[in-house]
C-alpha cells in the first residue's frame, strides 16, 4: 500500500468512526448489559471474545513476523506493548468471565471487521510505512516515555476494573450491584476509561496517525455505551446512584 492509499483509508475510518458515535447514542450495540434479543441469533460470550479479539492479534503478528524491521528496537516494543493487550483480551480475559451469557453474532463480526482492518493499519505503519527516520532517538523522547506510562496505566485501570465487575456477586448470588472500588468511585464505566486511556497512551507513544484513528475508534464505541450504563444504573440504583455524584467514563468531566 503507497503512503497516499494508506491516508485516505485513514480519513475513511476517521469519518466513520464519527459515524458510528453518532449512531450509538441512539442505537445501544446489543451485547452484555444491554443484550437484545434484536440483534438476532447469539454464541457462547466466551467464544464470541475469543473469535472477535483475536483477528488482531494474529494479523498483527504476521505483519510483524515477514517485516524487515521485525528486531529493530522501537518496532518490536510498539508490537509487544500491542500483543501484550490482544493476547490479554483474545485468550485469557473470555476464559475469566463469569456466567453464560451470549454475544449476537453479528455484533461479533463488526468486532471482527474492525479489529482485522485495524491490526493491518496499525502493523502497516510501524513495520512498513513509518519513514527510514521514523524511530531515531525514539526512546529519548518525552512523547515514548508519557505515551508508554499512560499505555499501561489504562491497562491497569481496565484490568483492576474488569476484576472488580467479576467479583460483584458471590457464587449463587444473583442479584445486581453498582460497581464500587478504585475508578468506580468515580464513573460507572471504569473499565472502559482504562481502556481510553491506553489507546490515547499508543497514539502518544507512537506519535502515528494510524494510533490517534484507534484512540478515536476506541472512543466512538465506548463512549456511548458508557453513556447507555450510565442510564440504566440511574435507573436501577437511583438512590445510590445520585448520592455518588458518578460521572459516565472521564472522572469529574463526564
Amino acid at each position: 500500500m503507497t503512503i497516499e492509499t494508506f491516508n485516505q483509508v485513514l480519513i475513511l475510518m476517521a469519518v466513520i468512526a464519527v459515524l458510528v458515535f453518532i449512531i450509538l447514542f441512539f442505537v445501544e450495540a446489543g451485547y452484555g448489559k444491554m443484550i437484545s434479543k434484536k440483534w438476532g441469533p447469539a454464541i457462547n460470550n466466551k467464544v464470541a471474545w475469543i473469535l472477535m479479539e483475536a483477528p488482531v492479534f494474529i494479523v498483527l503478528f504476521s505483519l510483524w513476523y515477514v517485516s524487515p524491521k521485525r528486531f529493530e528496537t522501537m518496532p518490536l516494543i510498539f508490537f509487544l506493548c500491542f500483543e501484550f493487550h490482544y493476547f490479554q483480551r483474545s485468550f485469557i480475559f473470555p476464559f475469566l468471565l463469569k456466567g453464560k451469557s451470549k454475544m449476537p453474532i453479528v455484533i461479533m463480526l463488526m468486532g471482527m471487521l474492525f479489529n482485522t482492518i485495524n491490526g493491518y493499519i496499525q502493523g502497516e505503519w510501524l513495520f512498513y510505512l513509518a519513514p527510514e527516520n521514523y524511530y531515531d532517538n525514539w526512546l529519548t523522547t518525552p512523547k515514548f516515555w508519557i505515551g508508554l506510562v499512560l499505555f499501561f496505566l489504562g491497562m491497569a485501570i481496565n484490568w483492576h476494573s474488569d476484576h472488580i465487575i467479576r467479583h460483584l456477586r458471590k457464587p449463587g448470588d444473583t442479584n445486581h450491584y453498582l460497581p464500587k472500588g478504585g475508578f468506580y468511585n468515580y464513573v460507572t464505566s471504569a473499565n472502559y476509561f482504562g481502556e481510553i486511556v491506553e489507546w490515547i497512551g499508543f497514539a502518544i507513544m507512537t506519535w502515528s496517525w494510524a494510533g490517534l484513528i484507534f484512540a478515536i475508534w476506541t472512543m466512538a464505541n465506548l463512549v456511548p455505551r458508557a453513556n447507555s450504563i450510565y442510564k440504566k444504573y440511574a435507573i436501577e440504583f437511583s438512590n445510590e446512584f445520585h448520592s455518588r455524584s458518578l460521572k459516565r467514563v472521564f472522572p469529574f468531566i463526564y
